[in-house]
């Protein structure tokens, strides 16, 4: 069978449980299998955890999968449960490899590796090959990626944060509503900015009238920067949401970054490259695995 892995060290924003969303009937059932019933004991407590995946002799629940779950931020639940599987797919795989090559005895973590990281390190290193990409290599692509090689774009921005947690709904509908008062404001009173930004920011930023000063790209979370760094000078019409909550943005001035020489790119080229390869690689063998101790149920999964 084909096995689509993720990237196995996921640095993608935490989300908490409660933030998963609806329930398919898997992780219901699993969720009603980890806690005991409300109702008293003339409810009676569920049987095991349902079992739809296995890796070789060892079954995957839809319990493991929901704990999982947590770790995957998805704007779908169904696609959070699939990514859960695949991931405890993945560390099963790579769990009944190492204790088939005895791996783990010589396994030292480094840092502040698991004992579990650092015998994947061992495996990965002494089973996946990644040669290291040629001058040819890196210059083909720069050729090819001219456009997207220069330096990071920079903006000087001012904003008003209206604050809300990412899974308080009502809370960010609010902030949206507010924000869109201020910009019919601001549109009639565009000197009032510093002011309203004292009054309603909750960010540091409102001691210096909203003024964050010049941001480059990288410097701000992702979805901030996707957004405000797409906007024209000036106001923007509609508020700039980001996990923290709404934001009123004005975009004082946009500087393009200056395209850069192979030489200013030539050690990220041959990062990137490096990384392609390795992942390549890596989903390669994992494959390999998955036929050697034969994955069952997952692709199932993520069909449904």
């Amino acid at each position: 069978m084909r096995l689509n892995i993720p990237v196995l060290l996921d640095d993608s924003p935490r989300k908490t449980a409660g933030e998963a969303g609806t329930a398919t009937p898997g992780l219901a059932a699993a969720q009603n299998h980890e806690h005991d019933h409300a109702d008293g004991p003339s409810q009676p407590l569920p049987g095991p955890a349902p079992v739809f995946i296995h890796v070789g002799a060892t079954p995957i629940s839809e319990a493991e999968i929901a704990r999982e779950m947590q770790h995957h931020r998805a704007p779908r639940p169904e696609q959070s449960r699939a990514d859960a599987a695949r991931a405890l797919v993945v560390r099963e795989l790579l769990r009944l490899e190492i204790e088939r090559l005895g791996l783990a005895q010589d396994a030292q973590p480094e840092g502040a590796e698991t004992h579990e990281e650092a015998a994947i390190r061992v495996l990965i290193e002494r089973e996946i090959d990644t040669p290291e990409p040629s001058e040819d290599d890196c210059r083909r692509y720069y050729e090819a990626n001219r456009e997207r090689m220069h330096a990071p774009d920079r903006a000087r921005v001012r904003h008003i944060l209206l604050a809300a947690a990412p899974a308080d709904g009502y809370a960010r509908n609010k902030a949206r509503e507010l924000g869109e008062q201020l910009i019919e404001v601001l549109k009639l009173e565009a000197d009032r900015f510093s002011e309203l930004a004292e009054k309603h920011s909750a960010c540091p930023s409102r001691e210096q009238g909203g003024d964050l000063g010049w941001i480059a790209s990288g410097e701000t979370v992702p979805e901030f920067e996707r957004q405000v760094f797409r906007l024209k000078p000036g106001l923007a019409g509609l508020t700039v949401e980001s996990r923290y909550g709404h934001h009123v943005v004005l975009l004082d001035e946009l500087k393009p970054g200056e395209a850069l020489s192979f030489e200013d790119c030539r050690a990220r080229i041959a990062a990137y490259l490096e990384t392609q390869v390795r992942q390549n690689a890596l989903h390669q063998y994992l494959n390999i695995l998955a036929e050697r101790y034969e994955v069952r149920g997952l692709e199932t999964l993520e069909a449904a």
